[in-house]
């Protein structure tokens, strides 16, 4: 669990510079293109070390409803949740847009109680409601324009919600073989497309680099903690962790850009950590079964679930965990839990 929480406040830092950052890059990238950039910095990033670890093997012994996963997180968390932030960023200050990025927990939380079997409890939902009128705050301020933005920023938050569920669910591939393949696939189509709309326009080399270096941190390394913190807390626990990336984007913007710091912006982050405040208070714990099972995803030792031996285990598979196949007993006991990878049961 502590382990878990560390993962997603660090992939939280990383992720929410990406917002002031790409906002600078704004005016010489087109969205499709940045979007492209972004992703492909994480995909090679990651490629020396995924392509090393039977990366071929395991996609070819994906059953489909693993495939499934993988396409639908490609599509809705590599392709279509950038590109929509991107031309949201556009239209508003990044400060705005960082703060907005919150609706991603409240998309992640409805779908995944509505479809992913990821309990919304009565605190939940009324943390729930507190981002999305913070969020609504925000869009009003900015008039037409920023109503607009909001409504991007919003359509990228409900893509990026899927995709937490999907990659929270895949198994067989590893943390960093799915941000891999959303990586190399997603980026090479959006930058293929910003191509083609920029009519033959030269990219600056600065800007170029750039925006691989950001999308290496920001979308390579940050996504890869998120994923180990979902399958450990839960997707909509991880992303209330996850959720204060705005923080440091806001920041950010604040120091680097210039941007002034409104009073709606104040209130709107008041209620924001006001709803995470409620969400942390909760608790949920009865008596639940295990069916027999194998399957491959990131954990750590010395909790409920993992007691399987190992011939060796090096310090840092100790301390943060690893990934590798495993297998569960059928049990049956009763304990604290989230609706992580192993807790996804029906509720009365």
């Amino acid at each position: 669990m502590h382990a878990s929480l560390f993962l997603a406040l660090t992939a939280a830092a990383l992720f929410g510079a990406a917002t002031p950052l790409s906002k600078a890059l704004l005016g010489s990238i087109n969205p499709f293109m940045l979007a492209g950039l972004l992703y492909l910095g994480a995909g090679i990033m990651l490629a020396p070390q995924t392509l090393r670890s039977g990366f071929r093997r395991k996609i070819q012994s994906l059953d489909r409803k693993n495939i499934r996963y993988v396409v639908g997180s490609i599509i809705c968390g590599g392709m279509l949740g950038p590109v929509l932030l991107l031309f949201g960023l556009k239209l508003a200050k990044s400060a705005s847009v960082s703060l907005w990025l919150n609706l991603e927990l409240v998309a992640t939380a409805i779908l995944g109680h509505f479809f992913f079997r990821d309990r919304m409890t009565p605190r939940s939902a009324l943390a729930t409601l507190g981002i999305l009128g913070a969020a609504m705050l925000l869009s009003f301020e900015g008039g037409s324009t920023g109503i607009a933005g909001g409504l991007l920023v919003g359509a990228a938050c409900i893509s990026w919600g899927f995709d937490n569920h999907f990659t929270a669910l895949i198994d067989g591939l590893n943390p960093e073989e799915s941000t891999f393949i959303k990586g190399i696939v997603a980026g090479t189509t959006n930058l293929a497309i910003g191509i083609a709309v920029s009519k033959g326009s030269v990219l600056a080399l600065p800007s170029l680099a750039a925006a691989l270096v950001i999308g290496a941190l920001s979308y390579g390394a940050s996504i890869v903690l998120y994923i180990s913190s979902a399958q450990g807390l839960g997707a909509s626990r991880a992303q209330l962790f996850f959720s204060s990336s705005p923080l440091f984007g806001l920041v950010i913007a604040t120091v680097l850009l210039d941007e002034s710091f409104t009073p709606a912006q104040g209130l709107a982050l008041a209620i924001m950590l006001l709803s995470y405040a409620i969400l942390l208070s909760e608790r949920h714990g009865h008596r639940h079964e295990h069916s027999a099972a194998e399957h491959t995803h990131w954990h750590r030792h010395g909790e409920d679930h993992h007691d399987h031996a190992h011939a060796r285990s090096g310090l840092m598979a100790r301390l943060f965990g690893h990934s590798h196949p495993h297998p569960h007993a059928a049990i049956e006991h009763e304990h604290r839990h989230v609706s992580d990878i192993h807790h996804r049961h029906e509720h009365a």
